[in-house]
């Protein structure tokens, strides 16, 4: 269905919660070093609950190791930086959205190349960002909405 992508996550609770997303949403789950925790954390594992074991999961040492494993044909960053907003996307069945580490979000050298495409959700209050499980949520389901959408579903 999904990929969703978390660039050297650092806080093992919001890895977990990811984890749990992704197996209700039948999404795979890619981690790219280096994580800020071990993935025997029994923090992170409390998070995911019993669901962990139906993870489908990919573990990768550095972010060229997983585009040379992956060759992703269409790629979603996403950065409180971005012009656009994350519902402008439109998302299909495959795609790899690619959330950045809980403290310095991804790497500008990453995320802003002219070819790439580079979304935001919108922040309206005085917070400065929102927790990353809450992101990956927001965008995912968004990103589901669309495909059954177009896939006649809903």
């Amino acid at each position: 269905m999904l990929n969703i992508v978390l660039y050297e996550p650092e806080i093992p609770q919001n890895t977990g919660n990811i984890g749990r997303l992704c197996v209700g949403l039948d999404a795979t789950l890619h981690l790219i070093r280096p994580l800020g925790f071990s993935l025997e954390d029994r923090y992170m594992k409390r998070a995911g609950l019993d669901y962990w074991k139906y993870l489908k999961l990919n573990v990768y040492e550095n972010f060229v190791h997983f585009i040379e494993k992956n060759n992703p044909q269409r790629i979603f960053y996403f950065s409180k930086k971005a012009e656009k907003i994350y519902w402008e996307g439109k998302f299909e069945r495959g795609d790899f959205l690619v959330f950045g580490k809980e403290t310095l979000g991804l790497p500008e050298k990453i995320v802003f190349n002219p070819e790439n495409e580079v979304y935001k959700i919108p922040m309206i209050g005085k917070t400065r960002s929102l927790n990353l499980s809450n992101s990956v949520a927001i965008v995912a389901y968004e990103a589901l909405r669309q495909i059954n959408a177009n896939e006649g579903i809903l």
